[in-house]
């Protein structure tokens, strides 16, 4: 009886070993992968509206100024010229800078 009872605790014990690291390393790893991986980079020149709203600082109406400016400009040749939108200055840019990028604007975008 004692020696069933002994090889149920090994079992059971062996089991919880196997489960709880298996368990808990995609946890660790979201953590850790979340910490690594950088702010996704938003094209300022096709970034839909909403996708603007995701930069540090910049709410709907800064949003909807920048899609504006990129309209009547012509889009945005370098990121620093993002401080020409209302709203966006010197501090609100270097918050965003990692962020952004420019490529050139398709055609039906403009």
């Amino acid at each position: 009886m004692r020696h069933q009872f002994v090889t149920a605790l090994i079992v059971a014990a062996a089991a919880l070993a196997l489960a709880a690291p298996a368990g808990a390393a995609p946890v660790q790893g979201k953590a850790a992968e979340a910490k690594a991986s950088p702010a996704p980079s938003v094209n300022i020149n096709t970034a839909p509206a909403e996708q603007l709203e995701r930069l540090p600082g910049v709410g709907p109406k800064t949003a909807a100024r920048i899609v504006e400016y990129r309209q009547k400009n012509g889009g945005f040749k370098k990121i620093e010229e993002l401080m020409n939108v209302r709203g966006i200055g010197e501090k609100a840019f270097l918050k965003m800078k990692a962020q952004l990028t420019v490529a050139a604007p398709k055609a039906d975008q403009q």
